[in-house]
């Protein structure tokens, strides 16, 4: 890891302001999760992978009711639905 020479201190509520260079390049934006871990003593911020909310497919990702989800959940939760829209459909009216 290569130190960049940029410095910032930590508030007395714990934050540290992240360099808006450094977010832009990270594509990390304002209401972002970062996963945040210690490793060797080092504290690692990484901006997690988005995955789907169902399955943890990091792969052909749309949205839905803000919560992210792959094509394959969403054919299958499409298919749920029909199979639930035919139970509730009653032949006797």
């Amino acid at each position: 890891m290569k130190p960049t020479g940029i410095r910032r201190k930590v508030d007395d509520l714990g934050r540290v302001v992240i360099p808006a260079s450094m977010r832009k390049s990270l594509g990390i934006g304002v209401g972002d999760e970062v996963e945040i871990s210690v490793d060797a003593g080092r504290l690692l911020l990484v901006k997690p992978a988005e995955q789907c909310t169902f399955c943890g497919s990091e792969h052909e990702l749309g949205s839905f009711r803000e919560k992210v989800v792959c094509w394959s959940c969403t054919a299958a939760l499409r298919a749920l639905d029909r199979e639930h829209s035919n139970e509730s459909a009653s032949p006797f009216f």
